[in-house]
């Protein structure tokens, strides 16, 4: 049975959600499942952006063919080569074998690299600013290498001001019957999903994000609908994510808060870091998360870490390092472009105490534009009584450094 909304007049959603799959790129978990979009536009000419993953191809066709009601498909236009948007292309040519394909030379060649017999089609090559006309709409090509693949491209439509925005602007989550950002309850739902998928999918090119909304900064006040790959279409509030999308490029925390990542092999530097989250909270600031690094997936800890100005890393020491859970967050940290926040230190060793030198060594030297607090709390075993001044004073340096 299809399944389809419309998007404008002429414009439909034809893609599907997807339950099933357990983790995205098989890394990340999904556990609201995710939505692979596909958009079908119904001009003088009929246009598909983008298909959808292999496991969703038989709907997305029940939807083009309930949609086209009888016409043929003229168009299609390829904006990002991922297999979860791309993986029907061949499909798309064997049913409807008269078919162009608009897409960018690197995207062409991917295509070949995966497999698909393109060159039996007519191939239409487009370079940055090209326009094309499918009747009464024009469209223009707007190049976004590295968001998150170097063929990337966004399609803007300047006749409805639809923004096909390839991964940009995505999030994880079904849409389920819904459409719309403003069907949802978009913050309390969706938005930690969505700065969850962007930070560990495209986290990492934070300067290429930024040049694409440069490129687009010309045409902001005519984008009228974001349409992207996954997740809710935008047709109201556009700046509000727009602004969320800027500020976790920049790597600029988006909210005054402090998240305690723990790594305790038998409770006792929990029990610090929990110690510390009660002095925190006693003294005003209860803008607090706290999670155990060993049970906790890193992309919750990288979210996490975007959205809070202050992290605390209370570590114990294992066979003279750093406990592995706590390293492996450090390296997505650093893998992640990590930056802009002010770190305190929490360290416990039974003897030999090392953890906390070798966090901060790592952090001063892999991570940019990091601050890491002078108070240190420091413990051998257990946190004693003896040690509450040690504990308020870190509490304080961390209040202090949030003014």
């Amino acid at each position: 049975m299809y399944c389809v909304r419309n998007v404008t007049d002429d414009l439909y959603w034809v893609g599907a959600n997807d339950h099933r799959l357990a983790l995205f790129e098989n890394v990340y978990p999904i556990p609201r499942g995710v939505t692979y979009n596909s958009y079908l536009l119904l001009d003088e000419k009929t246009v598909l952006f983008d298909t959808v993953d292999w496991s969703a191809c038989r709907q997305l066709l029940e939807n083009i063919n309930h949609v086209l009601n009888g016409r043929t498909l003229d168009y299609l236009v390829i904006n990002h080569l991922e297999p979860d948007h791309a993986a029907c292309i061949e499909e798309i040519m064997m049913r409807w074998p008269d078919i162009k394909i608009i897409s960018n030379e690197k995207a062409f060649m991917l295509m070949r690299q995966f497999g698909f017999h393109v060159d039996k089609h007519e191939l239409i090559e487009v370079k940055e600013g090209d326009t094309f006309s499918f009747g009464k709409h024009t469209v223009t090509f707007i190049f976004a290498p590295m968001v998150h693949w170097p063929e990337t491209m966004v399609t803007f439509d300047v006749t409805n001001g639809a923004l096909f925005s390839a991964d940009a602007f995505g999030t994880f989550g079904t849409l389920d019957g819904k459409l719309f950002a403003d069907e949802v309850n978009f913050d309390r739902d969706w938005l930690d999903d969505a700065r969850r998928y962007l930070t560990n999918i495209v986290g990492k090119y934070g300067p290429h994000i930024q040049l694409l909304l440069k490129k687009a900064s010309g045409i902001m006040d005519k984008i009228k609908l974001i349409c992207p790959l996954h997740g809710p279409v935008w047709r109201k509030d556009l700046m509000y994510f727009i602004k969320k999308y800027d500020t976790w490029s920049r790597y600029i925390p988006e909210e005054k808060g402090v998240m305690i990542v723990y790594a305790s092999m038998y409770g006792n530097t929990e029990s610090a870091a929990q110690a510390l989250a009660a002095r925190l909270c006693e003294k005003g600031q209860t803008n607090v998360a706290m999670y155990d690094v060993s049970t906790t997936h890193v992309s919750q800890l990288i979210s996490e870490t975007f959205r809070c100005s202050h992290l605390v890393l209370a570590s114990v020491t294992y066979n003279l390092g750093i406990h592995p859970a706590m390293n492996d967050f450090l390296m997505d940290m650093k893998a992640l472009n990590v930056q802009n926040r002010t770190v305190a230190i929490i360290e416990n060793g039974s003897w030999a105490c090392k953890s906390g030198d070798l966090i901060e060594e790592f952090i001063r030297k892999e991570l940019k534009n990091m601050t890491v607090l002078g108070e240190r709390l420091s413990m051998a075993s257990t946190l004693k009584e003896e040690k509450e001044p040690e504990l308020d004073r870190l509490a304080d340096a961390i209040l202090e450094s949030m003014k």
